[in-house]
């Protein structure tokens, strides 16, 4: 028997950036390319099984990374039979974006840019949203970005598929933030700190941020805070292993203080040294830090 034919061929990885306009998707998939997929965009629904097929022969090309939108003709006709087809064939995961509905029209105000689907854009996102559900409720992971900066969804997609080293079976995202800023969404587990002292209050301390060491002092060293750590670090301990054993691949663990400058950013600093003694791809994100 010839070696050759005894070798199993992997299914490529194929994910699907989709979601509203306005909510990432260019900026996703560029971070999609960042972490070794081959990825395309804007690609006519009847060619995306054709497409993968063909690059799919490539040996070396493992990882594809597919944009659609509303834009593509035909996208809600044809989308349903085309994802099927790939779900049968290949390893697939569709990420989709959405953003509040605000937050999407002060992105379009800024960018100068219309709406895909023309019009008043406030009706637009309607619509869009409407026509999305369906493929909403098809996706693998559900991103809310609008409290994300390019830049930390950047950071957080490549953190969910730049692969995983080595034994790390789950990636975990940090992320410090301001309540009055608002909560981000889709966070698995939340924390607020607002109950631990306020560096905002010590003058010296007010214009540093939490990642300062000297804040990062302040607040650690007080008692309050090393009990809270401690019975953090407890349930951190026992959920970890359960969600890995669940087959959980990503979780989100949300610290939250007033404004997002000093409690926070400090918990989550500390956190971060700890957590390497876990299985686990860890990213961090201080969003609201000025």
């Amino acid at each position: 028997m010839n070696p050759a034919s005894c070798i199993i061929k992997l299914k490529p990885t194929i994910v699907i950036i989709t979601g509203l306009s306005g909510s990432g998707k260019t900026i996703a998939l560029r971070a999609l390319e960042d972490s070794g997929f081959f990825c395309v965009d804007n690609l006519p629904v009847a060619l995306i099984d054709l497409f993968v097929s063909i690059v799919s022969k490539d040996r070396e090309l493992k990882k594809i990374g597919i944009g659609i939108d509303i834009r593509e003709k035909g996208f809600l006709s044809e989308i349903g039979n085309v994802l099927k087809t790939l779900r049968n064939k290949y390893r697939t995961e569709i990420l989709f974006l959405e953003a509040e509905k605000d937050i999407l029209l002060r992105r379009f105000k800024e960018t100068r840019r219309p709406h895909p689907l023309g019009g008043n854009i406030e009706d637009a996102i309607q619509i869009e949203k409407e026509r999305l559900s369906l493929l909403k409720e098809e996706a693998d992971r559900i991103v809310d970005t609008s409290s994300y900066t390019p830049h930390q969804l950047r950071q957080f997609v490549t953190s969910l598929y730049r692969g995983q080293k080595g034994k790390k079976l789950m990636t975990v995202v940090l992320i410090s933030f301001g309540f009055k800023f608002g909560a981000p969404q889709n966070i698995d587990l939340l924390f607020d700190v607002r109950f631990l002292p306020n560096p905002n209050f010590v003058p010296e301390l007010k214009a540093l941020k939490g990642t300062d060491k000297r804040v990062s002092d302040y607040v650690l060293k007080k008692q309050v805070t090393k009990a809270f750590l401690h019975k953090m670090k407890e349930l951190i301990d026992f959920l970890i292993p359960l969600y890995i054993k669940e087959g959980r691949s990503y979780l989100t663990i949300g610290i939250g203080c007033t404004g997002g400058n000093h409690r926070s950013p400090a918990i989550v600093e500390k956190l971060q040294g700890y957590l390497k003694k876990h299985p686990i791809d860890l990213s961090i994100v201080h969003r609201d830090i000025g």
